[in-house]
């Protein structure tokens, strides 16, 4: 056998063997977070649901019709469901290094491994509970309206890019510096306010709007909006801002793992 079939056998093993640990850690993922719970998966539906049901009984007490057509809940799902996925893969991204810790003493086992292993479950979870809760509002409302699917797509990559470079970077910190968790916690709850969930970006007066523009999730809920909405035309919405950010996080954060993940780890 030449030097070439050795080193091609060697790279198939390999693929082999990240393909068999990535599975693993998805299948234990699911057992640790949705298995050991009274009603698993179906309380990742309940919460979601609840959270867009809340905000349409009170928002709906106090005003006539939401900012954008005549369904409360299908404008909060518009703008919460994209905000919690974000939310929730970051969290689980970030967490990566604690949870599996012990199974890193595995040579086959590598932080790249539970990281997709993590983003793959996680992100056909929050799929699986939009399309559930979504179907649910358009048949139980009967609302009928012209969905732009392009505009969804760009709002759940701009999520998506946004939450693994946010996660694997707080995965790296959280475990280095312990007080970096807390420090994100607090500054992040007001995400919730100035995200555009509860209002248009239309509607924020200058100069105020111009600063929340920066703000990347205000653009990933604009998409969403525009792809619920044929005639709401958000031409503030950016791809490539959000993008680019959970891109350079990305890198940074990759980085600081391929450098000083075992260092970490042995702290």
């Amino acid at each position: 056998m030449s030097i070439e079939d050795t080193r091609e056998l060697s790279e198939v093993h390999t693929r082999h063997s990240t393909f068999r640990a990535i599975s693993a850690l998805i299948l234990r993922e699911m057992s640790t977070t949705y298995g050991r719970s009274p009603g698993g998966y179906i309380w990742a539906i309940l919460e979601p649901a609840a959270g867009v049901a809340l905000l349409t009984a009170v928002f709906s007490a106090g005003f006539r019709t939401p900012p954008l057509g005549t369904s409360f809940p299908l404008f909060y799902a518009s703008g919460l469901l994209i905000f919690m996925t974000y939310l929730e893969i970051a969290q689980k991204m970030a967490a990566t290094l604690n949870f599996s810790r012990a199974l890193f003493e595995y040579p086959r086992v590598t932080f790249a491994d539970a990281l997709i292993a993590r983003l793959l479950l996680n992100t056909m979870t929050q799929i699986l509970v939009h399309l559930i809760l979504f179907t649910g509002i358009f048949v139980v409302l009967s609302i009928e309206t012209v969905i732009n699917f392009q505009a969804i797509m760009w709002g759940y990559a701009t999520a998506l890019s946004l939450a693994v470079g946010v996660g694997i970077l707080n995965s790296c910190l959280f475990v280095a510096y312990p007080i970096w968790q807390t420090i994100w916690a607090v500054t992040n709850r007001p995400l919730f306010i100035i995200s555009c969930l509860f209002y248009t970006f239309e509607s924020v007066p200058q100069p105020y709007r111009d600063y929340l523009w920066w703000n990347p999730l205000v653009h990933v809920v604009g998409f969403m909006r525009d792809g619920f909405y044929p005639y709401y035309q958000p031409t503030y919405t950016s791809a490539v801002y959000p993008i680019m950010l959970g891109t350079v996080l990305t890198i940074v954060g990759l980085f600081l793992l391929k450098r000083y993940h075992r260092d970490i780890l042995d702290k």
